[in-house]
């Protein structure tokens, strides 16, 4: 499976990805770019975690564990929009739908794209790949 890997020390805080993000799903970002306290630039995307508290939480079953792939994967049409998923994820990486409130936002890795992730391949800096995870 792959995974979208982040490479700190690399990234230098341009919203690039952010950017490519918003292009190409012609929507709000799914992912972010947040500092910490050393003021150091760190992109968010979800985790796709091994043991994901948002499918875990998710009542309507519109969050599931895509075992051949490894991705969290998001089911429009069955979401509930009870927020669960946003109020469990340690990360704090999904989030609503500023227009419509009733669909969760969240990192598909570009799949309606034949380019992969788009954060991915507009990253002046290489701070984000996508590799192969075992």
């Amino acid at each position: 499976m792959k995974r979208i890997k982040i490479v700190r020390e690399k990234c230098i805080g341009c919203l690039t990805c952010v950017s490519a993000c918003i292009v190409s799903h012609k929507d709000e970002p799914r992912n972010r770019v947040v500092t910490d306290s050393s003021m150091k630039f760190s992109p968010i995307f979800c985790r796709n975690c091994d043991l994901p508290e948002c499918v875990y939480t998710c009542m309507s079953g519109a969050m599931t564990k895509n075992l051949d792939t490894g991705t969290v994967d998001y089911d429009e049409v069955k979401c509930a929009s009870c927020y669960m998923c946003i109020m469990s994820c340690p990360y704090g990486v999904l989030k609503p739908d500023s227009r419509t409130k009733k669909r969760i936002l969240k990192c598909d890795s570009c799949e309606h794209i034949e380019g992969g992730p788009q954060c991915v391949a507009r990253c002046p800096m290489a701070a984000i790949t996508f590799e192969e995870v075992k």
